[in-house]
């Protein structure tokens, strides 16, 4: 096997080595975007945080600290929302709608 035909097997549209500039100028022009990125932090980040966050409101709770507990618990409920809100992308809707509450 030569480097040419290991290059258009990698390549998988038959490209030869030797016209990678083209090959890169396509794969700029198809536009990347961080969906990949997002949809990895969201299914496996934050899951993982909010296991930690219960690992700690469960060994605040069992020192017997019951109000430390809810007033944690309270502010988790927000970063939770506002968390909710910006993974949806539903921030400018949720924005007008408190804004209609305010104006009438």
């Amino acid at each position: 096997m030569t480097v040419t035909t290991l290059g258009a097997q990698v390549v998988g549209a038959g490209v030869p080595l030797t016209d990678l500039h083209a090959l890169g100028s396509a794969v700029v022009a198809q536009g990347l975007g961080t969906n990949g990125l997002q949809g990895w932090i969201r299914d496996n980040i934050v899951p993982l945080i909010l296991l930690g966050i219960a690992v700690i409101m469960l060994w605040i709770g069992g020192r017997g600290d019951n109000a430390g507990v809810a007033r944690r618990g309270v502010g988790l409920l927000v970063g939770l929302v506002a968390l909710g809100i910006a993974v949806s992308g539903q921030g400018p809707a949720v924005g007008q709608f408190l804004a209609q509450l305010i104006t009438g």
